[in-house]
């Protein structure tokens, strides 16, 4: 299992901004290793976001996002002690949720 996301996120003016660095090795499926042979594509294919248990973001994702993904995003009408979870699933299967509270 992959290492905790690191997420941040911080009200002001009537919303929240929120930062994640995804820990993730995101490989493309089109690099070759030391023999010469493809490395199996696996990366992060879907990324979902909510407040409070409700969704705010969804977003699909392919094998052009980079190694340990960094992702901002607004929320509106967030406020101090709201609770923001984040939800990764990579072609693999594997899956993370970690969550914050609203600072």
């Amino acid at each position: 299992m992959a290492d905790p996301m690191r997420i941040r996120a911080k009200a002001e003016g009537g919303k929240a901004t929120v930062r994640v660095l995804m820990s993730h090795e995101m490989e493309s499926g089109q690099r070759k290793d030391a023999s010469g042979k493809l490395v199996p594509a696996m990366h992060i294919t879907e990324v979902s976001a909510s407040l409070n248990g409700a969704v705010v973001l969804t977003a699909d994702w392919g094998s052009a996002v980079s190694k340990n993904p960094f992702l901002q995003f607004n929320i509106k009408n967030a406020k101090a002690g709201d609770k923001v979870a984040i939800t990764w699933k990579d072609t693999k299967g594997d899956t993370r949720t970690d969550e914050a509270t609203v600072s």
